[in-house]
């Protein structure tokens, strides 16, 4: 990745910290959020810090908190809040969705994250006052520590017909329907909006990317799509999470609406992370499976370059949008002018942070067996970033 004004692979970079997370959502309140306090100074990063092990589906993602010095884990089902020594401090548990990527929002102090219910077609952001999280097992839709905005925008491109047939085919890869292939959303970060020249002391947006399904027939799927947000109005939105009557109360369009050329991957952008050191976002994918596509697992956008209107390959009818170019570092294939990196392993998929210094945390996902029941791990890992081909993270050694 390269910084403003170099190459971010031509230095050392930082870190990726192995998160692990159990995802679950509270039911959100509506009432104002608590003053963030003034900033404090960071807290060291420690080398890994430990999610435990839980009874729920695998880590999806990680947020950190180093003023206060919290790390929270999606664990699909559940969230977990630790101490940056891998200590339990709280969870939210009861979601029957599927909560995704998170990350953590400066300016409230909350925890934002992406939450699924495809049969109910209903896409939201679920938002974490995760301040209120102090004890184990707080159910997501009874204690008041989550709300949610519903993404219109996203629904729309989920339940498109795009056959004309009349008939929503549901949750499914193999149909034509679902514009652009969208299965919903999983990747978001806080970011600058695409263009702006300030990089991350501009204003912050809320960048939330598609889930794509893997689909080797069709050719209008081999985009990454990434919605953008101002969420300082959104207070008005929020409703607390009550999943027997989805509500659909959100911004009616979004801010803005983006296209990165990767070829097709398998459900999208896993994690997405704006590098505040490099100014470029990263996006962490399971690897597409169309031959005609190098299908990367890691690919970077160049925050240094504004989004150029342009067509949107492979579409049945010609359209045209905003295209944002990948950062020209890393694997190059020279057939489909893709760039990225094979970084075989778990290097972002399962949970990616940026500490804005040139260091991530990046999640590793694994499992154990506790008295005959399998759980689901996650470990936040410290990394160096290098930019190196296949694998741009480097573990840092601890003590070194």
């Amino acid at each position: 990745m390269r910084k403003r004004t170099d190459r971010f692979g031509g230095f050392t970079a930082a870190v990726v910290a192995v998160f692990a997370c159990t995802a679950v959502v509270a039911t959100a309140s509506t009432s104002a959020a608590r003053p963030v306090p003034a900033p404090a100074p960071h807290r060291a990063a420690p080398p890994s810090v430990d999610g435990g092990a839980w009874r729920s589906g695998h880590v999806q993602g990680a947020a950190i908190d180093r003023r206060k010095g919290f790390m929270y884990f999606s664990m699909t089902n559940l969230l977990v809040k630790t101490d940056l020594k891998g200590n339990p401090v709280g969870s939210v548990t009861g979601f029957t969705g599927h909560l995704g990527d998170l990350d953590f929002n400066e300016k409230d102090g909350r925890v934002y994250g992406s939450l699924e219910y495809k049969k109910a077609k209903s896409f939201y952001i679920a938002i974490l006052d995760v301040d209120r999280i102090t004890r184990m097992n707080m159910d997501a839709q009874s204690t008041g520590v989550v709300s949610t905005v519903h993404l219109k925008e996203v629904v729309k491109d989920f339940t498109a017909d795009m056959n004309g047939d009349g008939v929503f085919d549901g949750d499914t890869a193999d149909t034509p329907d679902h514009r652009y292939g969208c299965s919903g959303i999983d990747g978001v970060a806080f970011g600058p909006a695409f263009g702006d020249g300030r990089g991350k002391h501009g204003e912050r947006r809320l960048t939330v990317a598609y889930g794509v399904y893997a689909n080797r027939d069709r050719t209008d799927n081999d985009h990454q799509v990434l919605l953008q947000y101002d969420v300082t109005r959104w207070r008005k939105y929020e409703r607390p999470l009550t999943e027997s009557a989805p509500h659909t109360s959100g911004p009616a369009r979004v801010d803005g609406k983006f296209f990165a050329y990767t070829g097709n991957t398998t459900y999208g952008v896993q994690n997405l992370e704006y590098d505040g050191h490099s100014g470029n976002w990263l996006m962490a994918v399971y690897r597409g499976t169309k031959p005609g596509f190098p299908n990367y697992s890691v690919f970077a956008l160049d925050g240094a370059k504004k989004p150029v209107r342009g067509l949107v390959r492979g579409q049945r009818t010609p359209e045209r949008g905003l295209l944002l170019p990948l950062l020209r570092e890393g694997a190059h294939d020279t057939a489909t002018g893709t760039y990225g990196w094979p970084a075989p392993d778990q290097y972002g998929q399962y949970g990616l942070v940026s500490l804005d210094d040139g260091r991530f945390y990046v999640v590793r996902s694994g499992t154990v067996q506790d008295g005959g029941v399998t759980k689901q791990t996650a470990r936040a890992v410290l990394n160096t970033w290098t930019g190196r081909t296949p694998s741009p993270f480097s573990p840092v050694t601890p003590g070194a």
